[in-house]
């Protein structure tokens, strides 16, 4: 019988927990989790995103988009607007205090990252990402991942 560590998908859970783990305790103190993080991060890609595309795209239960993009107008990161075009609909769009959120962590999440991945060379990293990006993606002809 293999080992629990030759599983490939149990390493990348293992993976994930250990980066959402860090990822939240560096972030902490701003009142904000990985998950509110991410919203952001991809708000800051686009020109606003109707909540049901932050859905689509993050990989994330509608019901919960609700609660982070609460959570995100709370602190004045994030605004819900008339959407363009169609005023009955809204969409999330990132505020400049929300911008500025960002700005402010790129470096945590660069240290972050860096503790992670502290086993592989700039190299392997790179692979790495790139990996994971091509996978991640489950329709590969669809957009970039954010």
């Amino acid at each position: 019988m293999r080992g629990l560590h030759s599983d490939t998908g149990y390493l990348l859970y293992r993976l994930g927990l250990r980066s959402g783990q860090l990822f939240n305790a560096a972030l902490q103190e701003s009142g904000v989790r990985l998950r509110h993080y991410a919203l952001l991060r991809y708000l800051a890609t686009v020109e606003g995103a109707p909540q049901r595309e932050l859905s689509t795209r993050l990989g994330y239960d509608p019901s919960a988009i609700v609660g982070l993009v609460d959570d995100l107008a709370a602190l004045g990161f994030v605004e819900r607007r008339p959407a363009p075009g169609d005023r009955r609909s809204r969409i999330v769009v990132l505020t400049d205090d929300g911008r500025t959120f960002l700005r402010d962590t790129d470096l945590m999440s660069r240290r972050v990252t860096d503790e992670l991945l502290q086993p592989l060379s700039e190299d392997q990293r790179r692979t790495l990402h790139a990996l994971l990006q091509r996978t991640s993606d489950p329709d590969p002809n669809g957009p970039e991942p954010a």
